[in-house]
């Protein structure tokens, strides 16, 4: 297929500074002080998106407002829904921020602002691409925009949302960028995101904080004790200990193994990347086996007892743990939260209370990598990076995938146009300039090459 090489007419500084109008805006979903702020977002959307002639509308929910967007103008071809959010996680610790979290700021050829990868400046660059390509005449398909405000806290509202609007968010194809390419000179189809499972540990023991004079060594220590049972999570050989948990996992293929070991990767420049001596895991699988296609148990944030300057001589009434579970196709989360809230009880240490607390989860999910909408990502990646993509499965978790396929019953393809260097989630994130660029280019292309395909499920 040819068509106008796009990228001389992207106007870059302009794309710019639209960005910037919305990572300044501090959509933190998890803070119920930000609520107006998320509105403003959502808001900001919809104006931009009607200024491109969509038929644009925000739609309340009892959480956070999503965003609507459809141009209809291409009879016979297929439609694209477009899926992203503009919720970002919250901005501390902000100390460890170099420059304001929501004032973007380039430096180094990167944008650094909470929210420029993960996932304003990735979803902003869809909407581009179809900007882009409205300069010069009408979109090559049917575009969509669904837009939320909720992921970053388990999109809470999308399920029922989803579920009311089936006919109007019927499409062939859900696009989605909200994750990592490999490595920055290879672009990357995303054909598989584990699931997850989410639960706190909560362990009681006496009915007060104690004299760790008085009491030391005969009370239960429920500190001493969680750390007791978050160290028989797991076993030597880095495999999680739950009764059921491995059962009926889908194994690795020979040719995903393969292709994996084939892609530039290297276990030393990974730890260095990431400032460790070692790369811990389950034994008898690679690094990238082990956080794109293998389950995992980490324990995410700990508490309990005094944790104020100076000391505090006391035995903790309680203590607790956050814990995220990553699960891969064959498992699902409802039951792999309840074999833990099951299986924590019967070793917790005696005298103490120990019980699991459910809380959001996400289903693991696979797509056939010989689709033709995937055939049509790899045209269009190859146009921006002159290279073939790679094939890869993330580690992380996207719960509202599992929903397309429940809800939708429509295949996702997964493009995504950040890195791990990105450091979503974390202090200084950032997302860099020729990412965002080429992700305005990629997407633009995307649309051309899916428009030459035969539309199915929507017809």
């Amino acid at each position: 297929m040819t068509s106008p090489d796009l990228s001389a007419l992207l106007d870059r500084e302009q794309a710019n500074a639209e960005l910037f109008e919305l990572l300044r805006i501090p959509s933190v979903s998890a803070d119920p002080t930000r609520k107006a702020d998320m509105t403003r977002a959502a808001e900001w959307l919809q104006l931009k998106l009607q200024s491109l002639g969509f038929a644009a509308r925000v739609d309340t929910t009892p959480g956070h407002p999503i965003v609507y967007a459809e141009r209809l103008n291409a009879p016979g071809k297929p439609t694209v829904l477009i899926y992203g959010h503009y919720d970002v996680q919250p901005e501390a610790p902000l100390e460890e921020w170099v420059t304001p979290p929501f004032e973007p700021t380039i430096r180094d050829g990167r944008i650094y602002a909470r929210g420029s990868t993960d996932d304003k400046g990735q979803a902003f660059a869809h909407v581009k691409g179809a900007e882009l390509l409205l300069s010069q005449g009408e979109l090559p398909v049917n575009v969509k925009f669904l837009l939320e405000g909720e992921e970053e806290i388990g999109s809470a509202s999308i399920g029922d949302y989803l579920t009311a609007h089936r006919e109007e968010l019927k499409a062939d194809v859900i696009v989605v960028s909200d994750g990592s390419r490999f490595a920055p000179d290879v672009p990357t189809i995303t054909y598989g995101v584990r699931g997850l499972s989410y639960v706190e540990i909560h362990v009681q023991g006496a009915n007060r904080d104690l004299h760790s004079g008085s009491y030391g060594g005969a009370a239960p220590n429920p500190i001493n004790a969680l750390c007791d049972i978050i160290a028989r999570l797991k076993d030597e050989q880095g495999r999680v200990t739950i009764p059921g948990f491995y059962d009926g996992i889908e194994p690795l293929t020979d040719e995903e193994r393969a292709m994996w070991a084939s892609l530039p990767h290297s276990d030393d420049e990974f730890a260095a990347s990431i400032g460790v001596p070692a790369l811990p895991g389950e034994e008898g699988y690679t690094t990238l086996e082990r956080i794109w296609g293998r389950p995992t148990l980490d324990v995410n944030g700990i508490w309990g007892g005094y944790q104020g300057e100076g000391s505090k001589t006391v035995i903790a009434a309680k203590a607790g743990a956050k814990v995220s579970m990553r699960l891969v196709p064959g498992q699902d989360p409802d039951r792999i939260t309840q074999l833990i809230k099951d299986y924590v009880p019967t070793i917790a240490p005696r005298g103490v209370k120990a019980e699991v607390i459910g809380h959001h989860g996400g289903q693991p999910v696979k797509f056939d990598t010989n689709s033709v909408w995937v055939q049509g990502a790899n045209r269009a990646l190859k146009r921006v990076y002159g290279r073939e993509a790679a094939f890869a499965r993330t580690g992380g978790s996207i719960p509202i995938v599992a929903d397309f396929d429940r809800i939708l019953q429509t295949p996702v393809l997964f493009v995504d146009l950040g890195l791990n260097e990105d450091a979503p989630h974390s202090p200084n994130e950032s997302f860099a300039v020729a990412d965002y660029h080429n992700g305005i280019l990629t997407s633009a292309y995307l649309l051309q090459e899916l428009g030459s395909e035969q539309p199915g499920a929507a017809d």
